[in-house]
């Protein structure tokens, strides 16, 4: 029996080659697949499942079931017998699948006739990526021979959609891996932040070639690779010497004790038997290893298991000559990535660094040390960013928050990048005003606030002298995520930001998505015009579960504090209202269930489109506060697509109309007693400020390193005197304040 699964195994190997080698689709690659293990295995099924973001299998593949369940039947992970073998990493085997513990009927699938089941896990290097199944009308339990050669097949699947060789286009296709947006959550080693590409400090090891022509050649290349391990082990025993420390020793005796062992080599000598390549064997053995390393409790057991991964580490370089010199050269700002690190392969880098990322260590290891000399920032314990991240990947490195992005969104890196602003030495000639108001030489103070959508932001309140965060962006920690945000989540997020701001005023804006903020879970509206299409409130109110769930988060993270909350792209009046019984509904809600509430609420709007500045009076004072949103006004105001070059800078933001606009709005809000500011790029030029300030805007948020130079500047202009080189300008009929502004201010500053 053992023969004939064997030598089925390596002629559906062989087809496998065959077809991945052909010049296909890779939908069609895996229609393929599963139809070519059905019919080797000799099932009425084979379906493969693949993973569509962290928690989330997708079926995406299968022979035996209704097809159009393929791209639309999902579960979660741990549900059903298909996500009890993810979670678990282990195989599945029953005569009997809907009698079995955790069985999930899913009827779209047409999967009601059939009895046996077999899943097996598709992983690789302990990475979980999927689950192949097949499945049969009569009850049979599917032998161990036959179990191990699904294993085979399904370490193949992996290697390939390693390779990105089911990749695709359209609706359904899966997406290239190692290309998406990923945020990793470790430790502070060392504080400070750092934006630079990726460099490995030992590079991943691709397997190319993970089904052998020759498996009698493929024996002989694992025996001299493990006869090379094995004396390099005896050499390093060797070296240490008698007086050797008594841990070293023991840890090496335990490498040479696995190197010797018979079973180890025995379970990679039955996989090339099976058809694989020999590195492709010792690679399903450290998942294997990997995966039993995630089940055991014991600490002892786990580190031997660790030694064993090593080993297989080793062994999979010297088969594949993939050393650690790969010969690539450090990028221009280095970011290095490793599981681990000892203080002397640091210090070969040198200073060239500009920040360590780590999947293990702590904040009292020899990393860490030589981080805090070199003042550089270093993350621990970020959990399998090696698994994800390649060489040259862009990276931020956050350690004062223990937040590595990879990959990131730009509005992410933006953001960041003006937290590292904030650490340069430019700003060091604003410290001396720092803690001085924004008072104009005739003695009329602006309130500056700042922006910001990260806690790595949160540091520049106290240091750029902000009085307050006057726009704290909440899309950001969705644009990060490939799933929704749990409630918990979110609230143990704005809660840290309302411990960080310490007292001062943090005014949360509601999901602002859509147009050029897409989240990867959220299917594409493919509109014509995203700007002025289904976004921000529009999404929130005709899909009011997320929001209702994010303004539960706002009000548990207050606990009893003072809330401000405003509500993203308002264009009418009964937009905000609708979205401000929303937000009292909730209150009411958690009041019933006996949770603090914050003792002052204020529910705020942003204007970003003209049709809200002409609402009814009745808007005006509903609205605790309004804050201008100045990057969305101006482009819809002059019609120009803030993200097109071409038309972009054709209209000044000083243009006489706009200010006037402005005005209008400055009047309207005075009117009806409703507070006001200005938030975006423009708030932050200094020009621009002056001349908002001039038109009567009182309060500014900008990003942090705009505060220094915006105070500055208003601390030496006289805006009375501003404003009525503004209105003369306006009556001379000029198409913009701008030059009169300049003129007057060179005239009156030098």
């Amino acid at each position: 029996m053992a023969e004939r699964i064997e030598s089925e195994s390596r002629k559906l190997l062989g087809r496998l080659r065959e077809t991945l080698a052909e010049d296909s689709a890779g939908q069609e690659r895996l229609n393929r697949i599963v139809t070519l293990i059905a019919d080797s295995m000799q099932t009425d099924v084979c379906s493969i499942y693949l993973f569509r973001d962290a928690d989330t299998l997708e079926l995406c593949a299968t022979e035996g079931l209704n097809p159009e369940a393929v791209h639309h039947t999902r579960m979660r992970i741990g549900e059903g017998l298909v996500g009890r073998v993810a979670r678990r990493k282990t195989p599945v085997n029953t005569p009997d699948a809907p009698s079995a513990k955790g069985f999930r009927f899913m009827p779209e699938t047409g999967e009601e006739i059939y009895s046996s089941f077999l899943g097996v896990p598709v992983q690789r290097l302990g990475e979980s990526l999927g689950v192949l199944v097949v499945q049969s009308k009569d009850a049979r339990s599917y032998s161990e021979d036959e179990v191990y050669a699904l294993e085979v097949v399904a370490m193949v699947l992996a290697e390939m959609t390693e390779l990105g060789a089911f990749v695709g286009e359209g609706e359904g296709a899966i997406r290239a891996l190692h290309t998406q947006p990923e945020l990793f959550r470790g430790g502070t080693g060392q504080e400070g932040a750092a934006e630079g590409q990726v460099y490995l400090h030992e590079p991943r090891v691709v397997v190319t070639n993970p089904i052998s022509d020759d498996p009698h050649e493929e024996l002989r290349r694992l025996e001299e690779a493990i006869g090379t391990l094995r004396s390099s082990v005896d050499d390093m025993l060797s070296k240490v010497g008698r007086g050797a420390d008594k841990e070293q020793v023991k840890v090496l005796e335990a490498y040479r004790m696995f190197a010797n062992s018979r079973s180890w080599v025995r379970r990679m000598e039955e996989d090339i038997a099976l058809g694989l390549s020999a590195e492709a064997a010792v690679e399903k053995e450290q998942s294997a290893t990997r995966a039993r390393m995630e089940r055991v409790p014991d600490a002892y057991l786990r580190e031997r298991l660790h030694d064993l991964d090593d080993l297989s580490n080793r062994l999979l370089r010297l088969l594949t000559g993939q050393g650690k010199d790969t010969g690539a050269e450090l990028p221009d700002r280095p970011i290095l990535i490793a599981k681990n690190i000892g203080p002397g392969e640091l210090l070969e880098y040198g200073k060239r660094l500009r920040g360590i990322v780590l999947e293990e260590g702590s904040v009292g290891s020899h990393a860490a040390i030589v981080a805090r000399a070199w003042a550089i920032p270093l993350v621990i314990n970020a959990k399998k960013i090696l698994t994800e991240a390649l060489n040259g990947d862009p990276i931020l490195v956050d350690g004062d928050q223990g937040v590595v992005h990879l990959r990131p969104e730009e509005s992410v890196a933006k953001a960041f990048r003006d937290k590292i602003a904030m650490q340069t030495k430019a700003q060091e000639r604003y410290a001396s005003i720092r803690e001085k108001p924004a008072t104009s030489l005739c003695g009329h103070t602006v309130a500056l606030h700042m922006n910001a959508g990260l806690m790595a932001d949160l540091p520049s309140l106290e240091s750029s002298g902000a009085e307050g965060v006057g726009l704290f962006r909440t899309e950001l920690q969705f644009l990060t995520r490939s799933r929704v945000p749990r409630r918990s989540e979110l609230a143990a997020i704005y809660g840290s930001v309302m411990d960080a701001a310490q007292g001062k005023r943090v005014v949360f804006r509601t999901l602002d998505i859509g147009s050029d903020k897409v989240l990867p879970y959220m299917k594409p509206q493919d509109e014509p015009n995203p700007a002025l299409g289904w976004r921000a409130i529009r999404v929130g109110l005709d899909k009011p579960g997320v929001m209702r769930m994010q303004l539960q988060a706002l009000i548990r993270a207050a606990n009893g504090r003072p809330l401000s909350i405003m509500f993203p792209f308002i264009a009418q009046f009964d937009e905000f209202r609708a979205a401000r019984q929303m937000l009292l509904d909730e209150i009411e809600r958690e009041k019933k269930l006996s949770h603090a509430l914050p003792p002052d609420l204020q529910i705020g709007a942003m204007l970003e489109t003209p049709s809200l500045a002409f609402a009814p009076r009745q808007f005006f004072e509903l609205a605790d506060f309004i804050s201008i949103g100045g990057n969305d006004l101006k482009q819809f105001f002059f019609a120009a697509d803030r993200e097109n070059e071409r038309v972009r800078k054709r209209y000044d933001t000083l243009n006489v109309s706009f200010l006037t606009f402005i005005e209008q709005v400055v009047n309207r809000c005075k009117d009806a007693g409703t507070a006001l500011s200005f938030c975006g790029e423009d708030a932050g030029r200094p020009i621009e400020a002056l001349c908002f300030a001039a038109m009567g805007m009182n309060t500014l948020s900008m990003r942090p390193a705009s505060i220094g130079p915006v105070k500055s500047i208003i601390r030496r202009t006289d805006i009375s005197a501003l404003r009525a080189v503004i209105d003369e300008a306006r009556e001379s009929g000029a198409q913009s304040v701008r030059p009169a502004v300049m003129e007057h201010l060179k005239s009156v500053q030098g």
